[in-house]
Parts: C-alpha cells; structure tokens; sequence
C-alpha cells in the first residue's frame, strides 16, 4: 500500500516515511503540494498524509484541487497548528483523521488504518 506524504518540513517527511516502511507500508513524500500534484499522473497513492500550513498550496488548496481532478484519495491531515475551526473544515472536506504534530505512532498508524480501509 502507498502512502504519500506532504510536507513541507523535511525532518518531518524523513520520520514519517520511516515509520510507514517500519510498518509495511510503501512511501513517497513530497515537499510541497504543488509537486505532489504535478505526480499525480504518475503517483496515485492509496493514502495521503498531509500537511496543513505550508507555503504554497496548503492542505485545503491541496484536497481542493484533488477534488477537481475527481481524485479520491483517504487523507490524513497534520497540523502544528490545530483549532476547533480548521478541524471543522477538514471533516466537512473528507478528511479521514485530521491529528496534531508531532502524532503518536499508534495514533498515526490507527488513523491510517482507518482510511485505508474505508476505501476498500
């Protein structure tokens, strides 16, 4: 299973696709959502981790433009900078788990379980 990664911190996108290969999991990250979507003809991953803040296209510009395409993909989105409204929007947007930085990798992993396995 494929899971993309968005983000525009490095530390983060290098710790992330360490822990989804030490989980079975195949990854490919990206830096910046314009770049994960100019992939997406050739990446069409079975998940999307995705960053909320980051210069550029932010993860709400990211799943609309998703949207547009009419590619569904389960997201899981992380915040540095969670609030009760920006969580709000997520949800009404699909998302499947919308978590806090740094996320418990438990939490993580059940979250992307979770969206996976909505999908099928």
């Amino acid at each position: 299973m494929l899971i993309a990664v968005v983000d525009d911190e490095k530390s983060v996108r290098s710790s992330l696709a360490r822990l989804l290969r030490s989980a079975g999991y195949e990854a490919v990250t990206f830096p910046s959502g314009e770049e994960f979507l100019d992939a997406l003809d050739s990446v069409l991953p079975d998940c999307l981790i995705l960053d909320l803040r980051m210069p550029g296209l932010g993860g709400f510009e990211v799943l609309s433009r998703l949207a547009n395409r009419s590619r569904h993909v389960p997201v899981v989105m992380l915040t540095s900078f969670p609030s009760a409204e920006s969580r709000k929007q997520a949800l009404r947007e699909g998302v499947s788990a919308f978590l806090e930085k740094p996320a418990e990798r438990s939490v993580l992993l059940q979250a992307l379980d979770a969206a996976t396995s909505a999908r099928t």
